[in-house]
């Protein structure tokens, strides 16, 4: 018997010849858990979710919720028969009905349980209240999704699957909608998989996050894990949170770079004295200082609210980002020179 809550074992998932993601294993521990999938668009996370929820067959594997088998090669359990909600991307209303109604349709397939979501509670959780007797057609994309969330979220399934689910939301009302989101999730216990391509928001649901590139799940961990320990250079490009600079390996906690010279840390893996390696260099790694000796050109400033981050070039031509808090005094511009603190010290040095 299976002590987690949701098995994938070794299950191909597949729409088409080119839409398809091989031999993807992972599994959901406890019930209420949020798991995010993040990848290019057209890679498969949808059809991914199809086949959990039991609209596409798969060819090869298992998929396991509760104990029970519900595809496999011999066995297909029915959408209907599977208690597993699924909120697509785009608008899945029903035109006839107007917003309220359409919410209570998934509220109707509650009914006979204890626990419950009310109708009331998430119409105003979610800021439906001025367009609830609206139909379809008279609303925006935006609202529309987030009355098919809404939905999907009083029908209290064992299993709830959102596609994009704030795809269409504004992004002045996004990050709101994101923490009422997890807020429901977590309190009612909802267990949940969410495709996204925003990997801030997948970092800020995900209690697991999985990356899938090249038609397979390349990395399933924590969001710590995935954005400080990236696993495959394929990972880091996807992620665009750092670049990749060559260096030497000088010891057992050094190496040398041709344009940061020594840096110290702590290598996640080992690699033998001499090695040349390519380095990951994110925002945060490197710290500013008026007064270094070593200074680089700003050839951009990007300024994010809360911090700026400046994009400097190396002897070598190489673009590095660098983070600074924005209340930082000394505002640089570009072509000035930006000083980077020494000596580096990088607390988990990765590289490749």
């Amino acid at each position: 018997m299976s002590k987690n809550f949701l098995e994938i074992r070794d299950v191909t998932f597949e729409a088409s010849k080119i839409n398809k993601v091989h031999n993807v294993s992972f599994n959901i521990e406890k019930e209420g858990d949020i798991i995010c999938l993040l990848g290019p668009s057209g890679i498969g996370k949808t059809t991914i979710l199809r086949s959990i929820a039991g609209l596409t067959n798969i060819k090869s594997g298992e998929i396991i919720l509760k104990n029970k088998v519900l595809s496999s090669e011999k066995v297909h359990v029915e959408p209907e028969n599977r208690n597993i909600s699924l909120s697509f991307q785009d608008n899945c209303l029903f035109p006839h009905y107007n917003v309220l109604k359409n919410i209570e349709f998934g509220a109707e397939r509650n009914k006979r349980k204890k626990q419950t979501i009310s109708t009331e509670e998430i119409i105003k959780f979610l800021n439906l209240e001025k367009i609830k007797d609206k139909f379809p057609h008279q609303i925006s994309a935006g609202e529309a999704q987030r009355a098919a969330l809404a939905r999907s979220l009083v029908t209290k399934p064992d299993l709830l699957l959102l596609d994009e689910p704030l795809s269409n939301v504004d992004q002045s009302f996004k990050e709101e909608i994101q923490v009422k989101l997890k807020q429901i999730l977590t309190e009612h216990k909802i267990t949940t998989i969410i495709v996204t391509h925003d990997s801030y928001e997948a970092f800020y649901l995900g209690t697991k996050c999985g990356i899938i590139l090249d038609e397979q799940l390349k990395q399933f961990d924590d969001p710590y894990n995935v954005y400080h320990f990236p696993n495959s250079v394929e990972v880091v490009k996807f992620l665009n949170r750092g670049i990749l600079i060559p260096a030497k390996v000088t010891g057992e906690n050094s190496l040398e770079s041709v344009d940061l010279g020594t840096i110290t840390g702590n290598f996640i893996k080992h690699y033998p004295k001499g090695s040349a390696v390519q380095l990951l260099l994110q925002p945060e790694d490197l710290e500013h200082d008026d007064q270094s000796n070593l200074k680089l050109e700003v050839v951009d400033r990007k300024f994010r609210g809360t911090n700026f981050i400046y994009t400097l070039k190396t002897v070598s031509d190489k673009l590095i980002p660098v983070f600074v808090h924005s209340h930082h005094i000394h505002q640089h511009q570009v072509d000035e020179k930006f000083g980077i603190k020494l000596p580096i010290n990088i607390d988990h040095i990765v590289c490749f």
